[in-house]
């Protein structure tokens, strides 16, 4: 019978944390360590806070690494003396070509896209403000540019029109953790695939968020507006000036032509609303109702509460 195969982890956010228990459960393999972000501060005590994969590892009993430079010496030779035959990073930073070929095997990284599409670090952000109606995640071996490295697996997951960010990221995170499972198999076996990205004309990227990637552009399409605004739901949110030039977070909005709103189309970035039901602006080609929204100071809620305490400034 073959020896266990060691795996070392690498990952941060609760996204990874599906992957590596699904790691930890399979008998072909051995978690001997994880390397995770060092403690953050968070809340508005500013207390250090663990990563959810950190708190994962160490409720298994896990050594944990959190180096803050992963060119360092003292850590990569720390990393080595686990002898790793493999090792599987999920959401996590750039490694240097030191860290990712050092096991014999390589390094495996699980990606929230069907890659070469939304290559980088927000791809399933991205998937939904451009309005696509199939995502998934892929498998692939670490190579010198980010997220272009040889496919190994693919899981296609369509998105239904009601999905968010949040939900879509709860679907992905465990469509990940089998297909990684599936992948690590695989390597193990030596049956996994290795099949060069293709370059195409097509290709989107990914790109980190900024806050401003999140204020709303009124002079776009109204279902333009719907994507952006369940791609960046319930973080870090769509966003609008009101007015009086206070920021109204939105969490969901829909699309109404100005027939079905019974009330002529103005120019865009117009508000609108009748104090009771309903808060509109004007887009390129009809009204973005809000939905679900949260007004500075206070906190999320449908627009009908919002407006039995607030009146549209003028």
């Amino acid at each position: 019978m073959n020896a266990p195969l060691r795996l070392i982890f690498m990952g941060t956010p609760d996204f990874a944390v599906p992957t590596l228990e699904s790691l930890l459960a399979w008998p072909g393999g051995q978690v001997v360590a994880v390397v995770t972000a060092p403690d953050r501060p968070a809340g508005r005590g500013r207390q250090l806070q663990a990563s959810a994969v950190k708190a994962a590892a160490e409720a298994h009993g896990l050594p944990v690494l959190q180096p803050t430079n992963l060119k360092s010496p003292e850590f990569q030779a720390e990393l080595k003396s686990y002898a790793a035959d493999l090792q599987v990073v999920v959401a996590f930073r750039m490694l240097p070509e030191a860290v990712w070929n050092m096991p014999r095997l390589g390094s495996i990284n699980i990606h929230g896209s069907l890659l070469p599409q939304y290559r980088g670090a927000a791809p399933i952000n991205w998937a939904l403000m451009h309005g696509d109606q199939e995502t998934g995640v892929t498998s692939f071996f670490l190579r010198h540019e980010i997220d272009t490295g040889d496919l190994i697996l693919q899981e296609r997951v369509p998105i239904a029109p009601d999905d968010d960010f949040g939900s879509l990221y709860g679907k992905l995170k465990h469509v990940g953790a089998a297909l990684a499972r599936r992948s690590v198999e695989a390597i193990a076996a030596g049956t996994a695939p290795s099949t060069p990205q293709e370059m195409r004309a097509d290709l989107r990227p990914a790109p980190k968020l900024q806050k401003e990637t999140g204020r709303l552009n009124f002079t776009r399409p109204a279902a333009e507006l719907v994507n952006w605004v369940r791609g960046l739901s319930p973080v870090p949110t769509a966003f609008a000036v009101l007015p009086d030039g206070r920021l109204l977070k939105i969490f969901r909005a829909k699309a109404l032509p100005a027939d079905e709103a019974g009330a002529p189309l103005a120019a865009p970035g117009t508000w609108a609303s009748d104090g009771r039901t309903f808060l509109r602006v004007a887009a390129a080609d009809a009204w973005l109702d809000l939905l679900d929204v949260q007004l500075e100071g206070k906190k999320r809620m449908p627009v009908a509460e919002l407006l039995r305490g607030f009146k549209l400034p003028a």
